[in-house]
C-alpha cells in the first residue's frame, strides 16, 4: 500500500528538527529509572518522600470524598470550570489567604503553574508606553508575558549586576548594568513622562536562578529603582520559584529574608503556583489574566497538596530537613572542587565556582555536557546536560541539584562517577594528540 508522502509543512518542520539535531539541541522526552539516585528534579526539600505530608494529604482527601460539593468546598474530582465560571470556592479563596499572609502580603491568586501566573501578570499589568526591563537570564514564561504585553519598550540588563559591568568570560554584547539601564532611559524620548510618574517601569527578576543558583541582590536593586525613580512608578517583580521553602523563615523566600515585603509590587511562588500582590492587583489579574480566565481551575487533590505543604512549612517541620540539605550541598561542592583541581583535568572539560554555593543548585561547567550526563545515567545517577539555547553558549553544563532526600554517600559515589569520567576523557585526548603525532 502506497504511503501518503509527507506535506510541504511536514518536510519544513521535519528539516527544523534534523538541523537542531545537528546541532546537538534536539530535546526529547525520557524517563528516569526508578532506581537511579536523582540530582537532576526541582524538588529541593524532598517533601513528596515525607511521611507526614503524604498522611495529612490522604486524611484531607479522604476527609473531602465525603462531603457534598457546594460554594464552600470544590468537587472532589474535577473542578467544574474556570476561576470566574464554576471552578471557584471559598475553600480556595482559604487558601489564597493563608499564602498570602504566609508570605506577609496584603493578597495572593491561585494560578493553574507558575508559568501562567509570570505570563498572565506580565501580559496584562504593564499598560500602553510602559517599560519593561528585565534580567537577561530570567525565565522564559517571563519572556513570554512579556511579549504579549503593550509595553512600549522591554529592555534588558546584565545577569545580577546592578550597578558596573563585572569580568566575565561570556560575551555579553551591549548589555549593561541595572543602574546604566536606567540611567539611560531618563535621558530618552520618554524621560519627561518617566521622572512625573506617568510612565510605569517594571524590573522584573528571580530571587534565585535555576541555572546557576545564584540570589539577585534583591536589596541594591530595589535601592537602585528607588533611586531612579522617587516618585513611585518603579514596579520590581520577583519571581520566587526556586526560593520558596529553601529562604527565609520557615521558608518564606527571599524577599521575606530581606523584609522587603513592601518594596516588592508582586511575587510568583510556586511551591503553591500563587501570586502574592495588592489587593488591587489580585482584582485587575481576575478580570484580565487570560491564563486564568481561559483556564480551568485546579481540582481538589491540587489544592489539598498545597494545603498540607504550605502547613507543613509554616509549622517548621522542614527546618531538619533544611539542614541536612545544606551539609550535603557543602560536600558536594568540596567533592566537585577537589576534581577539578586534580592533575591532569583541564577547566574546559571541568569547572565549578569556587565561591560555597547558597543555594541547592550546582552548576558544573563543561565541554561536554551530554556525554557527561550520559556516563552518570549509565552509572546509576541522574544530572541533565544544560545547553545553548537555555543558557548562553560558552556556559555548557550539567545542572547538579541536591535534595533533602539525598545521602552523602550518594554525593560521594556522584564524585567518584565524575571523577573516573574526568580521567576517562583524559585518556583519551591524550591517546588522540599521540595517534596525530604518528
Amino acid at each position: 500500500m502506497d504511503t501518503k508522502s509527507p506535506s510541504k509543512l511536514e518536510q519544513a518542520l521535519a528539516a527544523k528538527l534534523a538541523e537542531r539535531e545537528l546541532q546537538s539541541r534536539l530535546r526529547r522526552l525520557t524517563a528516569n529509572p526508578s532506581h537511579n539516585v536523582d540530582f537532576s528534579s526541582n524538588s529541593y526539600l524532598s517533601l513528596s518522600d515525607v511521611p507526614e505530608l503524604r498522611e495529612n494529604f490522604l486524611t484531607l482527601l479522604q476527609a473531602h470524598a465525603h462531603q457534598p460539593s457546594s460554594a464552600t468546598s470544590s468537587p472532589f474530582l474535577g473542578s467544574g470550570g474556570s476561576r470566574l465560571l464554576d471552578g471557584n470556592s471559598l475553600w480556595a479563596e482559604s487558601l489564597e489567604n493563608d499564602i498570602a499572609a504566609f508570605h506577609g502580603a496584603p493578597a495572593g491568586l491561585l494560578f493553574n503553574s507558575g508559568f501562567d501566573a509570570q505570563v498572565g501578570l506580565l501580559s496584562c499589568v504593564p499598560q500602553p508606553g510602559d517599560i519593561l526591563i528585565y534580567d537577561e537570564l530570567i525565565h522564559a514564561s517571563a519572556h513570554d508575558g512579556m511579549r504579549q504585553s503593550r509595553a512600549a519598550q522591554r529592555l534588558p540588563f546584565l545577569h545580577n549586576v546592578v550597578h558596573s559591568i563585572s569580568e566575565s568570560p561570556v560575551n555579553h554584547g551591549s548589555l549593561q548594568s541595572l543602574d546604566s539601564v536606567l540611567c539611560e532611559l531618563l535621558s530618552g524620548n520618554n524621560a519627561q513622562a518617566i521622572k512625573e510618574g506617568k510612565t510605569s517601569v517594571f524590573v522584573a527578576v528571580e530571587s534565585v536562578y535555576s541555572m546557576d543558583g545564584d540570589v539577585a541582590p534583591l536589596r541594591d536593586i530595589v535601592e537602585t529603582v528607588q533611586k531612579w525613580l522617587p516618585h513611585g512608578n518603579g514596579y520590581i517583580i520577583v519571581d520566587e520559584a526556586h526560593s520558596t521553602g529553601l529562604f527565609g523563615q520557615n521558608g518564606r523566600g527571599v524577599v521575606c529574608e530581606l523584609g522587603l515585603e513592601r518594596d516588592i509590587f508582586a511575587r510568583v511562588h510556586t511551591f503553591g503556583k500563587a501570586l502574592s500582590a495588592s489587593g488591587v492587583v489580585r482584582e485587575y489579574l481576575i478580570n484580565y489574566a487570560r491564563t486564568l480566565i481561559y483556564t480551568t481551575a485546579m481540582s481538589f487533590p491540587s489544592l489539598a497538596n498545597i494545603r498540607v505543604v504550605y502547613d507543613f512549612l509554616a509549622k517548621g517541620s522542614s527546618d531538619a530537613l533544611l539542614q541536612h540539605l545544606r551539609a550535603l550541598v557543602q560536600q558536594m561542592h568540596r567533592q566537585l572542587l577537589s576534581i577539578c583541581a586534580e592533575d591532569g583535568v583541564s577547566t574546559t572539560l571541568l569547572r565549578v565556582r569556587t565561591e560555597p554555593p547558597t543555594t541547592p543548585i550546582i552548576p558544573l561547567f563543561t565541554s561536554q555536557p551530554r556525554k557527561l550526563a550520559q556516563f552518570c545515567g549509565k552509572n546509576g545517577i541522574t544530572v541533565r546536560p544544560i545547553v545553548p539555547p537555555t543558557v548562553p553558549r560558552g556556559t555548557e553544563r550539567v545542572r547538579i541539584c541536591v535534595h533533602a532526600g539525598n545521602t552523602m554517600e550518594e554525593v560521594d559515589m556522584f564524585a567518584q562517577v565524575v571523577r573516573e569520567w574526568a580521567y576517562s576523557m583524559t585518556r583519551d585526548e591524550i591517546e588522540d594528540l599521540d595517534k596525530a603525532k604518528l
